[in-house]
């Protein structure tokens, strides 16, 4: 076995067989089971002019005068379904269909059940990461930033990929196919998919992310640089990937907040000037980590700051945030949150929809003057923002990327340091000022282009 041309030792190679032939077993091995998909619609995907496949008795037919693009993805926090939700705004706005195919949504399938394994354990191991301290050092952050890394797990990957192709089989092998997540990419390729898109979310480069056969594409120069050495990816100092595989593009962002960059910063810009109190974001993702972070904020900026949070479908979380917080406003219905603009106190936004739960970040960045996030896909967007402790070693370089373009702090890795530069930021306008002006300076020089830049390479062949 091969992974651009680096050979993959007998015994990696035999790891990954065992590792897929032990999923087959407990999961079931539907290689020869017939599934067909169709069309169906949601209110935020449909807001995205976006249609979701979905199970069916009877065979795919698409309409190629409507160019449809299908764009891969799985629910694994909220990370992925926020790039996908990117991909497919752009997509819309550049006059193509897009596809949702999530792959863990098609639940009879063995390659769902071994996502949704997958997610569990990894949303698992993100809330223990949070709570203990030795679990994190010892375990989480090493598997996350070397262990994720070596081509010898992309081995694994691959093999267990070749268990999430039966869906596939009513898709063109030519119809262009992002994936936002590699196991959706590793299965396009492994059904036999010819226009095959990658899209690595991280900023650190680990082999994990790789689907040989795909084009793949990073958000950063440094990533670039990284996957192309296979940075600390294997034991050969001269290995690499060819040139041709690989893409920079630029940050993955809707087009609604690319389109709307200047108008947004310079009403952020305003409220400042003007000593309106700023609008703090918070946002618990699909892992549910850090809400007693949140609640400490909350304590200690609620007199000063609009304090904004989105519990996404936690409703424990909401329920438990509530309780303390009595005089806080609950927002559950989507039309309204949309249409909301003037806001003053302690606001939780909440929805058992997994799409509107995702969403509401994006329509609440709009609106926010700080955003508080850990550094994963959020480092990336351009609104200004507070840097949190990261929840995995690979979401580190993340807060890098921000600190240098100037839209956001470097990680705050103690509640001391949070609560230092959240002061800044809240107390004196000239701080969240220069964000703004820092993004209207990346915005021009297309760093927020990336979702754009990917369709284009789906489809400029």
């Amino acid at each position: 076995m091969e992974i651009f041309k680096n050979p993959i030792s007998n015994k990696d190679y035999k790891k990954a067989v065992t590792k897929r032939k032990k999923y087959s077993k407990k999961f079931g091995d539907d290689s020869y089971t017939v599934y067909h998909l169709s069309l169906d619609t949601n209110e935020v995907l449909n807001d995205l002019g976006t249609k979701r496949l979905i199970s069916s008795d009877s065979p795919l037919t698409l309409n190629e005068d409507r160019k449809p693009i299908v764009i891969g993805n799985i629910r694994m926090g909220f990370g992925h379904y926020r790039i996908a939700m990117a991909m497919c705004s752009a997509a819309r706005s550049m006059g193509y269909e897009p596809l949702w195919m999530d792959l863990a949504s098609f639940e009879e399938t063995t390659g769902s059940k071994i996502i949704r394994e997958s997610n569990r354990l990894y949303s698992m191991g993100s809330r223990w990461s949070q709570k203990y301290s030795l679990f994190n050092k010892l375990y989480w952050e090493p598997l996350n930033s070397t262990g994720f890394a070596k081509l010898s797990y992309n081995a694994s990957d691959l093999e267990v990929a070749k268990l999430m192709t039966p869906i596939f089989r009513d898709l063109p092998e030519d119809l262009p196919f992002i994936g936002t997540h590699a196991w959706t990419a590793q299965a396009a390729v492994a059904s036999g998919m010819t226009n095959v898109v990658n899209a690595i979310p991280d900023n650190w480069p680990m082999a994990l992310h790789f689907a040989p056969g795909a084009v793949h594409t990073v958000q950063t120069p440094s990533a670039y640089w990284g996957y192309l050495c296979l940075r600390n990816m294997s034991e050969n100092p001269k290995a690499n990937m060819p040139s041709d595989d690989i893409v920079y593009t630029g940050h993955y962002i809707d087009h609604e907040l690319v389109s709307n960059i200047e108008e947004d910063c310079n009403a952020r810009i305003e409220r400042a000037k003007n000593g309106e109190k700023p609008r703090i974001l918070l946002t618990i993702g699909g892992a549910g980590a850090q809400s007693k972070l949140y609640e400490d904020i909350i304590n200690k900026f609620k007199d000063r700051a609009v304090v904004l949070v989105n519990v996404g479908d936690h409703k424990s979380v909401l329920d438990e945030m509530t309780s303390k917080f009595k005089n806080s406003t609950v927002h559950e219905d989507y039309d309204e949150i949309k249409m909301l603009d003037d806001m003053d106190g302690i606001h939780f936004f909440y929805s058992s929809d997994i799409f509107q739960a995702v969403y509401v970040t994006n329509l609440l960045m709009r609106k926010s003057d700080v955003l508080l996030t850990k550094p994963s896909e959020l480092a990336y967007y351009p609104v200004p923002k507070l840097m949190l402790k990261r929840v995995g070693g690979h979401e580190a370089w993340g807060a890098i990327r921000s600190a240098e373009v100037g839209d956001g702090t470097y990680e705050c890795d103690t509640e001391e340091r949070t609560f230092q530069l959240l002061s800044l930021l809240v107390d004196t306008k000239e701080h969240r000022i220069f964000m703004n002006e820092n993004i209207k300076t990346a915005a021009k020089n297309g760093i927020y282009d990336g979702a754009y830049n990917v369709i284009k390479q789906t489809v400029e062949k």
